[in-house]
């Protein structure tokens, strides 16, 4: 039979959680902090975790208590189907009571099969009209979650999602800045190494972009990472490319 949560643990949970998001600024570990708060506040779980999804639904951040987790979970994302994927393309609460004999997500739960995983609850995070993605709790015994798991659930999730939803938006400039800054330092670094490359060789610009291309295509590196060796003097550039 599920066990509940009773109301007054219930709402130290809620303030627990909500307290933890309000003092964070970084959305990955906002969501993981999510996760474990998540997981501590239900009695039944062996694990939780919580996804931040894009319009596609791909995942943008993600935040797991334990390996089962992020295994059951990146099953879903590569299968395309799942009860997390369900709760936030359709904005509802899903409850699995045995993965063994529910035949909603067939090769989800195949795959799902030798983990400790037997059923499962998923609710939607949503900010308003928005769905920022799902959170979802897994139980190693059947029956542990059912529709009277939801209504605390969802209690929790509306104010940790508006939460992460404001996370989430300022911490959105600073990650475009941090990518921004790396993009600008990889786009240098390789200039850079062009430019050594035509000095040394009397090469054109383009004949010095090839020759990094070849150099990154026969050493299995990337641009930059060939890039960086030439210029910190690691490779060795001789006229036959090697």
């Amino acid at each position: 039979m599920p066990q509940q949560l009773p109301l007054d643990e219930l709402t130290l949970a809620m303030a627990r959680i909500n307290n933890m998001l309000l003092t964070e600024e970084k959305v990955d570990r906002a969501v993981q902090l999510l996760a474990e708060g998540i997981r501590d506040a239900f009695p039944a779980s062996s694990g939780a975790g919580v996804s931040l999804l894009d319009e596609k639904g791909t995942r943008t951040s993600t935040g797991a208590t334990d390996p089962v987790v992020l295994e059951a979970d990146s099953a879903q994302y590569e299968l395309g189907q799942g009860p997390c994927l369900t709760a936030w393309a359709t904005e509802r609460t899903v409850v699995i009571q045995d993965v063994f004999t529910d035949d909603r997500w067939p090769s989800w739960s195949l795959a799902v099969r030798d983990l400790a995983i037997r059923s499962v609850i998923s609710a939607p995070l949503m900010a308003g009209r928005r769905c920022l993605g799902a959170l979802k709790i897994y139980s190693a015994r059947p029956g542990a979650f059912d529709a009277a798991t939801a209504r605390p659930l969802e209690k929790l999730v509306v104010p940790a999602a508006t939460l992460l939803d404001n996370i989430q938006s300022s911490d959105s400039p600073l990650r475009f800045t941090q990518v921004l800054a790396s993009a600008l330092h990889s786009r240098d670094t390789i200039n850079r190494a062009q430019g050594f490359l035509m000095r040394l060789h009397g090469l054109d610009q383009g004949e010095a972009l090839k020759k990094l291309v070849e150099l990154s295509r026969t050493s299995r590196q990337s641009l930059l990472s060939v890039s960086t060796d030439i210029l910190t003097g690691t490779k060795n550039i001789s006229d036959d490319g090697t």
